[in-house]
């Protein structure tokens, strides 16, 4: 059965407004990050989706709510949709990471497999939890999906979907609503649309 998946990163965070390290820290959509929310909503109005699965991270169940009640289509949480966790890293101010931990950080962003940061989730576990995910995904009855979730679990949807190892993660680039495609044919996936920001474009 065919299926059409819809990938959009979560709406502006406080967070990322303030160039904040996040993973599993949680923050709030700014004012701005609603609007975007909204617009992705508009976007996504007439192309059928059928059902909303969203990371539980108040940054991704906020956008996705707001497409929720906007298209009026069930939401639901699945917990293997978190981001990655960044470990001691996270907290921090990203320019400040560059600074204090240039190698360290320069090397995870070019292969995170080879070069994980201290303390960050497995990478195998992340890689697990994620194909756990998209083989659930796959079985479900609705043909139009959106998945609301961050830009590390939306990169590693994207590499494993594609056959690409999860040491080009950061060769992606997701921006906040960024919406991208998936097509699934029942047997294999094919990328129809990487990191859209048309609906923001006034």
């Amino acid at each position: 059965m065919e299926k059409l998946i819809y990938l959009v990163r979560h709406a502006q965070s406080e967070f990322n407004e303030k160039g904040i390290f996040q993973g599993r820290l949680d923050s709030d959509l700014t004012p701005l990050g609603f609007v975007q929310a909204r617009m992705c909503a508009e976007f996504l109005k007439d192309k059928g989706i059928q059902l909303i699965i969203s990371s539980p991270q108040r940054r991704a169940y906020k956008t996705a709510q707001t497409i929720s009640d906007f298209l009026n289509i069930p939401l639901q949480i699945d917990e293997r949709i978190r981001e990655m966790s960044f470990g001691v890293f996270e907290g921090k101010h990203f320019w400040t990471l560059v600074e204090e931990n240039r190698e360290i950080f320069l090397n995870w962003l070019k292969d995170p497999i080879t070069h994980p940061l201290p303390t960050q989730e497995d990478m195998g576990e992340f890689e697990n939890r994620v194909k756990d995910f998209l083989g659930d995904l796959i079985s479900l009855p609705q043909e139009r999906l959106c998945v609301v979730a961050h830009g590390g679990t939306l990169h590693a949807i994207v590499c494993l979907t594609v056959g690409l190892s999860l040491n080009n993660l950061w060769n992606i680039h997701m921006d906040n609503t960024g919406i991208s495609l998936l097509e699934f044919d029942g047997k294999r996936f094919h990328l129809r649309l990487l990191n859209s920001l048309c609906h923001l474009k006034l």
